[in-house]
């Protein structure tokens, strides 16, 4: 066959050929033709490849290539079949996508995010459950073997009540999930497990990973976010081609995207005529003083209240509890919870008084809503921390009792067997006196507040949306008004509450989790019941947002929320293990002085010297301030060179949009934009400084090409000095509708010859005859 005849070279140029081609079909998007010549072309490069790849294949030492198109050919099907999987494995994709396909961009954007969440959390939770709590469980002591795994005898009775568990109590208490159920040991099972290392390591390397998790995200977010141009060009272009969200697929989103659109361009048309009415701005400025006013009281109010009923359940806690109420029992938890209910629609109300513009409004909410939870958590902490300092000092009492009591049982001894060879004191761990293990403490609160937070969602899910969507949908053919256009209507879902919700819900799973181990896998559990309910309660109680924003901008914004929270969840943390004593008779750090101690001790004992010495000039104050002034003068640096990219940045946009603006001009045959190019063009009237035309690709031969005679054409005349370009559309040149000129301006009677031998045509003889 003519395959089989063809030479060496000509297999070679064959080869060349088609990779040219395939070339061609990946670069194709790319080229700037229309899509009738792309669609050509196409097509006969794939009819080329089709053909003539097989056909390389054939003859003798040709398999080789033919089977190398093959494998290539089944691989760009592996991947892209891979890809597919691994998008048909993400959790909840179609359930997401329902959901945005109903409400938009921005109502999924916290499903998305609550999404992320529930994965960070899950590898918090490996981390936690297979380096403390396994290691304690299989190779640990057992329930019952020490006091600390031992519920104590008087609250033996009780201590599987429900009223008991409920409240973390009796055997919750001393389970595996809070830190006073872990042993000191150095070493524990047959493989020499280090669990107090373990346990300090895991509880920072928590906030490392959380750090680095979220520092990445921003990271990728900025990268996938970046804007095409600057936030003040092309407002209205912008707003024409991409405030559509494409993923609505119901009707009733549409009409209020719809709407949306359409109030955004009034809202730019008239911004600057609202920013020029005359008002009072004394009323003004004094409306905004009294509403911040009035905010600052209510967040000083609601610290104040957390600070006072922490109080009280310090003198609760030293009471019988048969004598005490629910609500007294857990009143710390649900005014938390009812603080982060009202204060935010309080704020809303006051906000009115302000006048805003809803942008910057909506910052000024989040920004209040985040203060007042912050300030919350912190009254919390602090009013915590004094507990804490009570219960030190009642250890220390605990303390010194116990030593007192087994120096005199060693006195004792000694003196009435007459002997040094004393046997420990034979005591029931049930009955040993212990003390209040503070640790253990702060864990069981953080475990409340995040119960009780998780009543308090559902509950208000429950009744504020779902009871709330019944009423309206059953009522409204008996009521005297509309109830879906008017009060109490459908709910619309908070986005911004439930995320900063859950953002300082993760603020104290990183506070907490030091302290109760089991607190993460809580929080997994939490996370995943929520997904499903907030799901089901979005599609079936609320109604689309009669603004619809799409959420690409805001994501980075609440995970710098996360990273702001991160910090301030290391803080408590931080401060207890380089300052709090820890207690003496629970906890992996019972018997040292500080938490950290067990790194210096397993530094000196199982690490050769010059390590230790290497730590202990690393700790050194004299190495340490260097190091932070080095690290500050590192950071200046490199804030002034981002600034210096950030302004060639836009240097070079001004550049390229100069650059487009004039080859927009010199394609539309306007004036050029470029000043000094306008005065050599008005000093020479050849306009002899005009821009060659560029080259068109001859388009295939199936392409029917028309209006031929607005191609540019150029017809060059000797006999001059030099040569002049003519053309027939160039910038600033005016149009001629007889034709290009061939021949030099002369007298009028007899006409110049063509200097090319073409002869012209009637028309133009015509306008070179003489008269």
């Amino acid at each position: 066959s003519d395959e089989e005849s063809m030479s060496e070279g000509e297999m070679e140029a064959l080869k060349e050929e088609v990779e040219e081609k395939k070339k061609l079909i990946a670069t194709l998007r790319t080229k700037p033709w229309r899509m009738k010549r792309r669609l050509v072309h196409l097509k006969e490069a794939q009819e080329f490849v089709e053909r003539f790849e097989g056909a390389l294949g054939k003859g003798k030492g040709r398999k080789w290539y033919a089977y190398k198109v093959m494998m290539t050919k089944k691989l760009i099907k592996f991947k892209r079949d891979f890809e597919n999987f691994k998008t048909a494995c993400i959790p909840w994709e179609r359930k997401i996508k329902e959901v945005e396909s109903h409400f938009g961009s921005s109502v999924a954007s916290y499903f998305i995010f609550l999404r992320w969440m529930y994965g960070l959390n899950l590898v918090l939770f490996g981390f936690m459950f297979g380096l403390v709590m396994l290691p304690e469980i299989l190779m640990g002591l057992p329930y019952g073997s020490i006091a600390r795994k031992t519920v104590p005898r008087a609250e033996q009775d009780t201590a599987m009540d429900f009223s008991v568990l409920f409240d973390f109590n009796g055997y919750c208490k001393y389970s595996f999930i809070f830190y006073g159920y872990y042993n000191n040991d150095r070493m524990v099972g047959v493989l020499k497990f280090r669990l107090p290392l373990s346990y300090l390591l895991v509880g920072v390397g928590i906030f490392g990973y959380s750090l680095m998790v979220v520092v990445r995200t921003m990271a990728r977010n900025s990268n996938e976010g970046g804007e095409g141009a600057e936030e003040g060009e092309f407002t209205f272009s912008w707003k024409m081609f991409t405030s559509w969200d494409y993923l609505i697929g119901n009707p009733e989103t549409a009409d209020n995207k719809y709407a949306s659109i359409t109030t955004s361009f009034k809202e730019s048309i008239v911004d600057e005529q609202e920013n020029q009415k005359d008002e009072n701005i004394h009323l003004r400025r004094f409306l905004r003083v009294l509403a911040n006013f009035m905010i600052l009281c209510s967040l000083g109010g609601s610290g104040f209240l957390i600070y006072y009923v922490v109080k009280r359940s310090q003198d609760f806690a030293e009471m019988d509890n048969k004598e005490l109420s629910w609500l007294e029992k857990n009143e710390v938890e649900f005014v938390m919870s009812l603080l982060g209910l009202v204060c935010p629609p309080l704020f809303e109300t006051i906000a009115e008084l302000e006048d805003y513009h809803p942008r910057i409004a909506l910052k000024w909410q989040l920004g209040r809503i985040f203060a007042l939870f912050l300030g919350n958590l912190y009254t919390f902490l602090f009013a915590l921390f004094d507990e804490v300092n009570a219960k030190l000092e009642k250890e220390k009492v605990i303390k010194n009792e116990t030593i007192w009591a087994l120096n005199e049982y060693y006195a004792n001894y000694s003196s009435f067997h007459n002997t040094t060879d004393i046997p420990p004191p034979n005591v029931h761990p049930a009955d040993v006196v212990r003390g209040p293990c503070w640790e253990t403490g702060v864990g069981i609160e953080f475990v409340k507040l995040i119960v009780s937070d998780m009543q308090v969602t559902y509950l208000t899910i429950l009744i504020g949306d779902f009871a709330r969507a019944v009423i309206v949908r059953f009522l409204n053919y008996c009521w005297c008004w509309d109830l879906e256009a008017g009060f109490p209507s459908y709910g619309e879902f908070d986005i911004s509450g439930n995320v900063l919700g859950l953002v300082f819900n993760q603020g104290m799973i990183w506070m907490g989790a030091f302290y109760a181990p089991g607190l993460v896998g809580l929080n997994v559990l939490r996370l995943l019941t929520s997904m499903y309910y907030q799901c089901w309660a979005v599609m079936s109680c609320n109604v689309p947002h009669e603004r619809v924003f799409k959420a690409s901008r805001s994501n980075n914004f609440y995970m710098g929320l996360l990273l702001l929270v991160l910090f301030l969840s290391l803080l408590p943390v931080v401060y207890t293990i380089m300052t709090l004593p820890p207690s003496f008779d629970c906890g992996p750090f019972s018997g040292q002085e500080k938490m950290y101690d067990v790194v210096m001790e397993t530094i000196e004992n199982d690490l050769p010297a010059f390590i230790g010495n290497i730590f202990t000039y690393a700790t050194n104050p004299g190495l340490i301030m260097p190091a932070v002034l080095l690290m500050i003068l590192a950071l200046y640096y490199l804030n002034t060179t981002s600034k210096g990219y950030q302004q060639a940045n836009l240097d070079l946009k001004r550049k390229m949009q100069m650059a487009r603006d004039e080859e927009k001009n010199r394609r539309n045959n306007k004036d050029s934009t470029n000043q000094v190019m306008k005065d050599l063009e008005a000093l020479l009237p050849d306009r002899s400084l005009a821009p060659p035309p560029e080259e068109e690709e001859e388009p295939p031969p199936e392409v029917v090409v028309e209006k031929v005679a607005k191609s540019p054409k150029t017809k060059k005349k000797k006999g001059e000095k030099g040569e002049v370009d003519l053309q027939k559309e160039v910038s600033l040149a005016a149009e001629n509708p007889k034709g290009p000129v061939t021949r030099a301006p002369g007298s009028r009677g007899a006409p110049a010859g063509n200097a090319k031998g073409t002869q012209p045509g009637k028309e133009r003889s015509r306008g070179g005859a003489s008269k």
